[in-house]
């Protein structure tokens, strides 16, 4: 799992900015949502303009050099901070597999050149490169000796280099650079607002309900939306020589996306995701920008409940205090963002916060404003 990411020169990141999924507490109450002493399930709140989304963005940036999953280029626009003279952005990740620990950093002039990337696992340097100094990598791997470590005018990623270039030695070492690989490939963005775009875990935009209908989840769909208090049938329909999904009324069945509420297509959106959540374990970390941004409150409530009962490292974003509650969560998961910071709300106030506390009345009354 991430358990720590640092950026910085990154869109509105200028100085060091740190979120910190190690600092967890000892509650004894929704414990799922704590994994190998990292938070497992994680929710943002911040101010419109505190960063939220760029901080998604910075944490997903690792996939357009590791992976060949889908990045949106759209999303990093204005890759640099604009008020610093530094030509580079910076990037930490510190990994916990177990009792293992995988540290990566690397430096970017844009979002495809690489200036300098260092890999260590459990405190030791495995890989090295830094472009500003030498072409000449260095690999500590078994199984990588042979590779040649000039990288010359390549733009590649060393660490995708070796992962695409070696069969590496089944060995403790290896096997923790794997999981590293692994878990990079199964990360996944995706948000409802500004497009319904995505970063990460498969390449390619699948069609919505046409990949509903496949999955053979029609029924399952519709016992969805009736359980998110959206009363309907649905069918399929043939449109355009394919079947597509459709509402069910007395006269005549009409197409889904004709008619269905913003709300309701943002639930099909997230259905689509949702599926591929709960068949695929390949899935490893899930950040869901503005996750409710069209929900009512008690929807919200039935989202984040199905989320905690997914393996999947989950971060979601949003404005909605009425689910900042020890019901869900617990104040170790809850994170407030400002600008030049981030925080649980555990570490936001003096008071020794318990499971019957009402954490939103506390937040609304400025409870947590000492962090």
């Amino acid at each position: 799992m991430l358990s720590k990411f640092e950026v910085k020169n990154f869109k509105g990141f200028k100085d060091w900015f740190v979120i910190d999924f190690s600092d967890v507490n000892d509650y004894q109450f929704n414990t799922e949502c704590i994994k190998d002493d990292v938070v497992n399930k994680a929710m943002i709140y911040g101010s419109n303009g505190s960063g939220k989304s760029n901080l998604g963005f910075a944490i997903f940036d690792i996939i357009s050099h590791l992976t060949n999953n889908e990045h949106d280029h759209l999303c990093y626009r204005n890759y640099l901070n604009a008020n610093v003279d530094n030509e580079l952005a910076e990037f930490k990740y510190k990994f916990k597999f177990k009792d293992n620990s995988l540290e990566y950093r690397y430096g970017k002039k844009n979002k495809s050149t690489l200036s300098y990337e260092h890999l260590k696992i459990n405190g030791n340097s495995i890989v090295s490169l830094d472009r500003r100094n030498s072409t000449n990598a260095k690999i500590d791997l078994e199984g990588a000796e042979n590779l040649n470590t000039d990288v010359g005018d390549s733009k590649i990623s060393i660490v995708n280099y070796i992962k695409n270039n070696t069969i590496l030695a089944d060995n403790a070492i290896n096997s923790v650079f794997n999981q590293f690989i692994e878990f990079v490939d199964g990360m996944l963005f995706f948000r409802s607002l500004a497009g319904n775009n995505y970063l990460g875990f498969e390449k390619g935009s699948g069609n919505i309900d046409k990949d509903i209908i496949a999955h053979g989840n029609v029924s399952d769909f519709q016992d969805f939306l009736n359980q998110a208090g959206v009363e309907c049938k649905l069918t399929t329909i043939e449109l355009n020589g394919e079947q597509s999904l459709a509402f069910v009324f007395k006269n005549n069945p009409v197409y889904f996306f004709d008619i269905a509420s913003t709300g309701t297509q943002s639930l099909a959106l997230f259905y689509y995701w949702y599926q591929r959540l709960k068949e695929n374990s390949k899935v490893t970390m899930v950040f869901i920008d503005e996750f409710d941004a069209y929900y009512h409150h008690s929807l919200s409530k039935l989202i984040v409940t199905r989320l905690k009962n997914i393996s999947a490292q989950v971060v979601l974003t949003t404005h909605n205090t009425s689910i900042m509650s020890n019901d869900l969560f617990r104040p170790d998961c809850y994170f407030l963002m400002h600008k030049e910071k981030i925080k649980p709300i555990s570490r936001c106030t003096q008071k020794e916060l318990r499971i019957a506390h009402n954490l939103e009345k506390m937040y609304r009354a400025g409870a947590f404003n000492e962090g």
